[in-house]
């Protein structure tokens, strides 16, 4: 891919020449002068420039998203031609939240591999907005998420629906909100804890309109006592607090085994749907398909089959 391209992706991602200058491993007055370059080239100012670092004008945010899928398809074809090289057509590299590997993606995998013994596997466990980014950028093939709320058309994905599911409160067992239905507002007078990060450089995957306002999905909140990418350490930390851990309840026997109990919510929560997100560009591969085929099969097997609200 274009050296150019290259660099001014590293400074769209980093917010900064300093910070793409070290990740490259290339002088600060370098990049500078290749941004310069750039520009003249396209004609047009790529960044906005200010003491607090850089962002794309909407010149720059055209050529963002098309020089990461020019990037995608120049390392999507050196992956193949790697597959080809060890003779690893069949494997698999697919994003996940913990939820969908621990209810039925592990099975998947293990019994994917029995199949096909030399088949390599990726997994890579994380909440929706970080797998979007490794989607983009190629390092997996799709993702198992909660539908995105807001997200761009412009980004060029197809999301299959598997399942509905709704946001779940979980307590330790002597916690005080145990006993009774409990009205959100109750939930909400508790510190909360959510096994997601919160990044600011996703802000760019939702429609410009709403990227002013954080875009949230049912599973995201704007207030936490406590944020991890490791749900392991949220349900220390609920163990050890009168916190509310926030996720799905799909999870709740696990949870119990923690010694974590679902609180009893006095109004009908409010449900969302579970899918997979894929490339629309790589609709039709049969690889792709097949994959898709397989990972519906394995959630159908154990969570109620997706149905359109009525």
């Amino acid at each position: 891919m274009d050296k150019l391209l290259t660099q001014f992706l590293a400074v769209a991602d980093a917010g900064s020449l300093s910070g793409a200058a070290t990740a490259l491993f290339i002088t600060q007055p370098t990049l500078s002068f290749n941004m310069n370059k750039l520009e003249e080239t396209v004609g047009a100012p790529l960044f906005d420039r200010s003491s607090r670092g850089m962002t794309l004008t909407r010149y720059g945010e055209t050529l963002y998203e098309n020089a990461r899928l020019m990037r995608r398809l120049y390392d999507n074809t050196l992956n193949a031609i790697a597959d080809q090289k060890r003779g690893s057509e069949r494997g698999m590299s697919i994003g996940t939240g913990y939820s969908w590997w621990t209810m039925f993606l592990r099975d998947m995998v293990v019994d994917y591999q029995r199949e096909f013994p030399k088949a390599p596997v990726q997994i890579s466990l994380g909440n929706q907005l970080r797998l979007m980014d490794q989607m983009l950028s190629g390092d997996i093939s799709m993702f198992l998420a909660h539908e995105i709320d807001g997200l761009s058309g412009a980004i060029g994905t197809d999301f299959v629906p598997l399942t509905r599911v709704y946001n779940a409160f979980f307590v330790r067992k002597d916690h005080r909100l145990l006993g009774a239905p409990r009205t959100l507002t109750e939930i909400d007078s508790y510190p909360i804890v959510i096994s997601s990060l919160a990044e600011s450089r996703h802000e760019r995957f939702f429609d410009p309109a709403r990227r002013r306002t954080r875009v949230e999905t049912v599973f995201d909140r704007t207030s936490v006592a406590f944020r991890t990418n490791s749900l392991a350490a949220c349900v220390d930390y609920a163990l050890a607090t009168d916190a509310v851990l926030v996720h799905t309840h799909v999870l709740r026997d696990h949870f119990r085994e923690r010694g974590l109990v679902e609180v009893a919510q006095k109004d009908e929560p409010r449900r969302a749907v579970t899918g997979i997100y894929v490339l629309r560009e790589r609709r039709g591969e049969d690889r792709v398909e097949e994959l898709i085929e397989r990972i519906t099969r394995a959630c159908h097997a154990v969570l109620p089959p997706w149905e359109p609200a009525s």
